[in-house]
């Protein structure tokens, strides 16, 4: 997994058991669960999760936001790492 670039990102790996969607640095990662829509920012707390079907967006510093359709998937958060195992 990349690492983050500084304290304003962190790092961020979505894939699937065959192909990897994204794997890099990002600002803030959105995605659905039970309660709702969130929003992971840097220096989170640690978190883990079962997203529920919609998409999960990523947003990039001076890019066009990375978004990809979830069916099923687990988000886990540690130390400025975030990893989204998706079920396709």
């Amino acid at each position: 997994m990349a690492s983050p670039v500084d304290s304003q990102t962190m790092a961020v790996k979505i894939y699937a058991p065959f192909k990897v969607y994204f794997d890099g640095p990002a600002g803030s990662v959105s995605a659905v669960n039970d309660t709702g829509p969130f929003d992971i920012l840097p220096r989170h707390k640690n978190f883990m999760c079962l997203l529920k079907p919609g998409e999960i967006r990523v947003r990039i510093a001076g890019k066009d936001d990375f978004v990809t359709p979830v069916n099923q998937a687990v988000m886990h958060v540690k130390s400025d790492k975030v990893t989204v195992f998706l079920d396709v």
